[in-house]
This record gives structure tokens, sequence and C-alpha cells, in this order.
């Protein structure tokens, strides 16, 4: 109950924090198309929703990866990966942002978490 209820009662986010999380979402989204196939293969890596701070410093990035096996040591090695993804993302973003948020990856499980409750109305 409570995961639903923070996307229901989010803070409102300015104009400027949703194109910026925009930008972010479509170039990860692409980084992630590149190189996600040879950095993990067999895994689809997908963006779902970026947020990001009132100063723009810091973005939340969720990711949902599939299929689902061991999603969480994926998710730590993007982590470690984090301040290789933040350069690229510089790289693509410069001539919009002056500054470049932190990235911080989590795990979305909003899928798996669908698939359960079916699982449990069918039986």
């Amino acid at each position: 109950m409570y995961r639903f209820a923070y996307y229901i009662f989010k803070p409102m986010e300015s104009t400027r924090q949703k194109k910026v999380a925009r930008s972010i979402q479509k170039e990860l989204g692409s980084f992630f198309q590149r190189q996600g196939s040879g950095i993990f293969p067999g895994k689809m890596i997908t963006v779902t929703v970026v947020r990001i701070s009132p100063d723009l410093s810091q973005a939340k990035v969720y990711l949902s990866i599939f299929p689902s096996g061991n999603s969480r040591e994926i998710l730590k090695s993007i982590s470690e990966k984090g301040k290789t993804i933040r350069h690229e993302l510089g790289n693509n973003l410069r001539n919009q942002l002056r500054i470049i948020p932190e990235l911080s990856f989590f795990l979305d499980d909003s899928l798996d978490y669908v698939q359960n409750i079916e699982d449990l109305l069918k039986s």
C-alpha cells in the first residue's frame, strides 16, 4: 500500500524539474540500449522513472531489469559504474545542463509486484 501512496501523494515538481528528468531519462535509456547488451548480455534494462531534486543536483533513477533473475547484482554493478554513466550523460547533455546531477540507481520492481498480485488473484 505504501508503494502506491508515494506515487499518488508525491510533491509537485516544477516544469524545469520535469524537463530535466525527461531528458535524463531519454539519454540514460539510449545509453542502456547501446551499452547494456555488451555489459549485461541477455538482459534488458529500462529506465522507468527519473526523479530529480528541486536544486537539480540529485537524480534518483529507477530501473526495470528483465528477466528479473539476479537483478540486485546487476543494479549493484550499475551503481558501481555510476561515475562513468554520469560522465557519458554529461557528454550528451553538456549543452543543455550546466551541472549534471549525481545519479542514484534504484530497482523498480513494480512489474514483479503486479505479477505477484495477478498470480494471487488467479489462485
